[in-house]
Order: structure tokens, then C-alpha cells, then sequence
């Protein structure tokens, strides 16, 4: 299968990505009162960059993947609306992050629509393990904060999207198969719990 990408696509995959990159590294940095802008809040925009950027493109690709397997039209499509909120909302210390989505054309039965919107949750919770792994092996120094940020945002990620609301992931996935859905939610909540509890490293919240 041969995936393509619209320049369009490509430029809202982008300004997505920017977005919800400096979105994190605000709100992990605590916010509005909390924020400095010193090195560490540099830091932490380049840890959002490359695990919000991994975690993010990888999770619409899967999305677009099963769809076209599916012989469907998929292209993802930001949403400058909810862009913006995941910046303000950052400011008071969490993150409402529904960059956008995959629009999909064509017919799609409930179960397709379901598998479709399981697969960008699946692959954040496969990120989150391979990040955990890495972790766990090197904890300490830049690297170690960097597979520490890759876990807790993947983890995050998957749950979020997860959630059975509006126009996120989770929906669509309960409307198909209420079984495969609560093993996934828990899974992903079980996998965040027990990152509390692996030698990961601190990253201060």
C-alpha cells in the first residue's frame, strides 16, 4: 500500500505538530505561574518535539493506514480552533488536545469506523512501551528525560483519545466493541500507573 500525503495534509500535520509541542513543554513546565523561560523550559520543548512529534504523526498514521486498507480517502485536517485552546489551556496546567483529525470518505461500517479510530490509540500505547523500555535501561542524563517524556506523553495520549466523547477516538471504539474498549482504557491507565512505579526518570510532576 502506497500512502500519499497532500501538500495541505503536510502543512497541517506541521502546524499541528508545533502546536501541541509548545503546548506541552507549558504546561509541564506548570503553567502560567509556574513557567520560566530558562533552559529547562527549552528542554522540555525539545522533548515535546520529538515525543509529541512521534507520538502524534505516528498516531494519525495509523489512523490513515487502516482506513486506506479499507479503500478509504484519508487525510488528516487541523483544527486551528482547538490549536489555539491546547496553547491556553496549557497555561493553566493541562492540555486539551484535539489537534484535528483524519478525514475519512467513503463507506465505513461500524466496526470499520471503530478499527479505524482504535489504531491511532494502539499506536501511542506501543510508543509508550517502547519509550518505557528505553527508560528503564537509561535513566539518567538527557536521554533518560527524554524516554521518561516519550512514555508519560504516549501513555497520556492513548487515554485522552480514548476518552468516549465528541469527536475523540474513544467513541467510535465503544460504539463497536464496548469488550475491546475497556481492555485498551485499561491497559493504557494500568500502563501510567505503573510508570509511577518503574526507574524512570523524574521529570518533576
Amino acid at each position: 500500500m502506497h500512502l500519499k500525503f497532500s501538500k495541505i495534509e503536510i502543512r497541517d500535520l506541521s502546524k499541528a505538530w508545533v502546536a501541541i509541542s509548545i503546548a506541552f513543554a507549558i504546561a509541564l513546565a506548570g503553567g502560567f505561574f509556574a513557567i520560566r523561560f530558562d533552559i529547562s523550559f527549552i528542554q522540555n520543548i525539545i522533548f515535546a518535539a520529538v515525543t509529541v512529534g512521534v507520538g502524534f504523526l505516528l498516531h494519525e498514521l495509523g489512523h490513515k493506514v487502516v482506513a486506506q486498507r479499507y479503500g478509504c480517502f484519508a487525510e488528516f485536517r487541523a483544527d486551528n480552533t482547538m490549536l489555539l485552546l491546547s496553547i491556553v489551556t496549557a497555561f493553566f496546567g493541562f492540555i486539551f488536545a484535539a489537534p484535528g483529525a483524519v478525514m475519512i470518505a467513503g463507506r465505513v461500517s461500524t466496526e470499520r469506523n471503530g478499527k479505524i479510530s482504535l489504531a491511532g490509540p494502539l499506536v501511542n500505547i506501543v510508543l509508550a512501551l517502547i519509550f518505557m523500555t528505553f527508560g528503564i535501561l537509561i535513566n539518567e542524563g538527557f536521554f533518560g528525560g527524554l524516554f521518561a517524556f516519550g512514555f508519560f506523553i504516549n501513555t497520556w495520549l492513548a487515554i485522552f483519545n480514548l476518552i468516549p466523547i465528541w469527536i475523540l477516538d474513544g467513541k467510535k471504539v465503544l460504539a463497536w466493541n464496548k469488550w475491546i474498549y475497556g481492555i485498551t482504557m485499561a491497559f493504557a491507565i494500568g500502563l501510567l500507573v505503573l510508570g509511577q512505579y518503574l526507574p524512570l526518570q523524574s521529570l518533576g510532576f
